[in-house]
C-alpha cells in the first residue's frame, strides 16, 4: 500500500467514525417561554449535555403569547418541529384527550433507562400532578407550580405610614395604590397585566371578575361578559390602572410588570407566586430587603382570587427522539435540577410549587420566608370552586374548553382596547358577549 492509498484509507476511516457519531448525536428542540426560570434553565444546556452524552439542546424561547400561538399551530398541524414543549395545566389535558402528547407513565415504562436516577414521582405536589394528567395518566412533568399573591414595597408602605392588611380587598388596594402613586417621580402605585392574550392580562384579570361575583358563561353556556359584575370588575380594573398604575399597561405582561417591581417603580404587584423567587435575588432585584407578601385581594366574593397554574414540559407525540426527550425533562424537572439551582443561583430562586421535598428543604425554607406561604396558598386554590355561581367548567384564570384559548384571547383585545381609552367598557363587553356567544355557537355548544 503506497502512502497516497493510506492516507485514502485512513480519511475514509475517519470520515466513517464522524458520520456514525453524527448519526449517533440526538438535537432536541424545546420550545419554552422567556420567563427568568427559563432562561436559568437554558443556562444550564452544558451541564446536561456534559452528563447525556449523544444529546444536545436546541432553544427556541418566545414569548407568552407568541409561544402559546407557535406551539399550538405546530402541535395541532403535526409540523413535529419541536421534541419537547412547555404547556401548562390548560393545555395539557386538552391536548392529551386530542393525542397530541406522548404519556409520560407509557414512556417512562417503556425507556425506564431514560428516567431520571430517583426522579420520585410520588414526590410531585398531587394537585400539579391532578392537573397535568388525563385520564388517570401523567402527560407532562411540572417544572414550576404557582399561584398568586399580592407583592409590595415595604419601605414606600412604611415612608407613607401604611400598612397592607393580610387579606386585602380590591377597594383597599385601590386607596393605598392612589396614595403611593408618585409617576413625577418614576413611582407607579402599582403594576398590573394589560397585554392582551387568555394567559396574560386575562388570566388575572378574570380572578377579579371571579370576586365581583362574575363568570364566563352560566350553566347553559350562555356568555356572561355583559353582566352588571363583569361590568363593575372590568371597570374597577380600568380606572385602576389608569388612576394609579403604570403608563402604557396593554404592554405590561408578566415580564414587564416584574422589571417594574424588581426596579424599585412599583409600590405594588399582583402576580403568580413565582415571582418571590425572583424578587428575593439580589442579582435581579433591587427591592429584596425591602419585599412584602399579603394574600391576592379580594372583591364582595371572597374565592377565585388566587390561581393554580403549573409550567410544565410535554412530549409531542410527532417526536422521533421521545425517549431522549424523556431524559431531558426528566433532568430539567428532578430533586438533582433542583439542588444545582440552589447550590449555583440561591436557594430563594429555585423553581418552586413542585415537589413536596422542596418544601421540606430547610436550605430553601430558610432562604425562602414566602415557601409556607406559596404552598399554602397552592394547596388552597380550588379549580372546582372559584365564583360565587355554579358553572359548568372547571379553572380559575380560565375555562378549561378547547375554545378559551381564541375566546379569551379575542376578549383580551376589546379589554385592551377599553384600557388604552378606545372604546367604553360597556361597549367591549358588549362586544366581547357577543363574539363569545358566537364561537360557542359555531363550536356546537347549541345544538
Amino acid at each position: 500500500m503506497n502512502r497516497f492509498t493510506h492516507l485514502f484509507v485512513m480519511l475514509s476511516l475517519l470520515f466513517g467514525a464522524f458520520a456514525a457519531s453524527a448519526q449517533d448525536s440526538v438535537e432536541l428542540t424545546i420550545a419554552t417561554v422567556n420567563n427568568p426560570d427559563m432562561i436559568v434553565m437554558e443556562g444550564f444546556t452544558e451541564v446536561f449535555e456534559a452528563a447525556n452524552p449523544g444529546i444536545t439542546l436546541n432553544w427556541v424561547v418566545l414569548p407568552e403569547n407568541e409561544l402559546r400561538a407557535t406551539v399550538t399551530t405546530d402541535i395541532a398541524t403535526g409540523s413535529s418541529t419541536f421534541d419537547v414543549v412547555t404547556i401548562g395545566m390548560f393545555e395539557v389535558p386538552l391536548w392529551a384527550e386530542n393525542g397530541w402528547l406522548n404519556s409520560i407513565d407509557a414512556l417512562a415504562a417503556d425507556h425506564p433507562d431514560s428516567v431520571q436516577a430517583d426522579y420520585d414521582f410520588d414526590d410531585l405536589l398531587a394537585g400539579v400532578k391532578l392537573g397535568l394528567s388525563y385520564d388517570g395518566e401523567l402527560y407532562s412533568l411540572p417544572f414550576y407550580g404557582e399561584s398568586s399573591m399580592m407583592m409590595y414595597n415595604t419601605a414606600m408602605f412604611e415612608a407613607a405610614g401604611l400598612e397592607m392588611p393580610e387579606q386585602p380587598t380590591w377597594d383597599e388596594i385601590r386607596e393605598l395604590a392612589c396614595a403611593l402613586h408618585d409617576p413625577d417621580n418614576g413611582q407607579y402605585g402599582i403594576a398590573l397585566r394589560g397585554l392582551p392574550g387568555w394567559g396574560e392580562g386575562m388570566a388575572f384579570l378574570t380572578t377579579v371578575v371571579n370576586t365581583y361575583g362574575g363568570r364566563w358563561f352560566d350553566m347553559d353556556w350562555e356568555p356572561q361578559l355583559d353582566s352588571p359584575e363583569w361590568q363593575e370588575a372590568v371597570s374597577f380594573y380600568v380606572s385602576l390602572i389608569n388612576d394609579c398604575g403604570q403608563p402604557g399597561a396593554t404592554g405590561t405582561g408578566f415580564t414587564e410588570a416584574l422589571t417594574l417591581m424588581a426596579q424599585g417603580q412599583a409600590a405594588m404587584w399582583v402576580d403568580a407566586t413565582v415571582a418571590a423567587g425572583f424578587l428575593s435575588n439580589p442579582e435581579q432585584s433591587q427591592i429584596v430587603d425591602t419585599l412584602g407578601f399579603a394574600n391576592a385581594p379580594v372583591g364582595p366574593v371572597p374565592k377565585g382570587n388566587h390561581w393554580l397554574w403549573a409550567w410544565s414540559l410535554a412530549i409531542p407525540n410527532t417526536t422521533d427522539h421521545a425517549a431522549e426527550a424523556l431524559q431531558f425533562i426528566s433532568w430539567a424537572t428532578s430533586k438533582d435540577y433542583i439542588q444545582l439551582v440552589g447550590e449555583t443561583n440561591g436557594w430563594a430562586t429555585i423553581p418552586p410549587g413542585t415537589r413536596t421535598s422542596t418544601y421540606e428543604n430547610q436550605a430553601y425554607l430558610d432562604a425562602a420566608a414566602f415557601a409556607p406561604t406559596v404552598l399554602g396558598l397552592m394547596q388552597a386554590a380550588d379549580p372546582t370552586d372559584a365564583r360565587r355561581d355554579d358553572v359548568p367548567y372547571i379553572g380559575i384564570q380560565f375555562v378549561a374548553i378547547p375554545e378559551f384559548q381564541g375566546i379569551g384571547t379575542d376578549v383580551s383585545q376589546l379589554i385592551a382596547e377599553a384600557l388604552a381609552g378606545d372604546i367604553s367598557v360597556a361597549d367591549a363587553l358588549a362586544q366581547a358577549n357577543d363574539l363569545t356567544r358566537d364561537a360557542m355557537d359555531e363550536a356546537g355548544y347549541y345544538d
